[in-house]
């Protein structure tokens, strides 16, 4: 259904930007053809690692765990899992954030007022996961990351830059989702993280 919508998508987009309909032999199609023969090459190839990723860690209770949260897919989990460890040896939220570099760092000078931003410090692979996942998640219907996402924006919701902080502050909140969940041993459920710190 999703992929149906993006080809709708596509071919409304391209109503606006050429004139439609095309004759069916012509260049446009036959590059529109290509493109679209390659989205679904690469469609197939990302499900294949999908279930080889199923198949080799459904087992583990922490991959079980995070395929709950909305957004993660096996690719997003594997890399969560990959790079984090063990997310039990965190001890709290924050130092899992510190260490995917979602932790705020000042900056001040004489002339200057202080400003704070992420620090990106931390592992930049598990940041972008989160950031995948956020991505995705804003995008689903019903979940509490696309309510925060849509909070956020509310007041300039054409504005690029308060888009991209919103995205960031939605993957903080699934990093520290995710830490709840693997830390507690409880699956997510819709409107779990009210349950956690904020």
């Amino acid at each position: 259904m999703a992929k149906q919508r993006f080809l709708e998508e596509i071919y409304e987009v391209a109503g606006q930007s050429i004139e439609l309909p095309v004759p069916l032999n012509s260049p446009a199609i036959a590059t529109f053809k290509l493109q679209i023969g390659r989205y679904l090459k690469l469609t197939e190839q990302r499900q294949q690692i999908e279930d080889a990723v199923d198949r080799l860690i459904s087992h583990r209770d922490d991959y079980q765990r995070l395929r709950t949260l909305p957004g993660i897919d096996p690719i997003i989990a594997l890399v969560i899992i990959a790079e984090s460890g063990d997310l039990k040896r965190f001890c709290h939220y924050r130092q899992y954030l510190s260490f995917c570099g979602f932790n705020l760092s000042g900056s001040q000078s004489d002339k200057q007022l202080g400003y704070y931003r992420l620090s990106k410090r931390g592992n930049a692979r598990l940041r972008y996961a989160f950031w995948l996942a956020a991505t995705v998640a804003i995008r689903q219907r019903e979940n509490t990351f696309r309510q925060k996402y849509e909070r956020y924006i509310r007041a300039t919701p054409h504005d690029p830059d308060i888009k991209r902080k919103a995205r960031v502050a939605v993957a903080v909140k699934l990093a520290r989702v995710a830490h709840a969940l693997i830390k507690t041993g409880s699956d997510y459920r819709g409107y779990y993280e009210f349950g956690c710190e904020t």
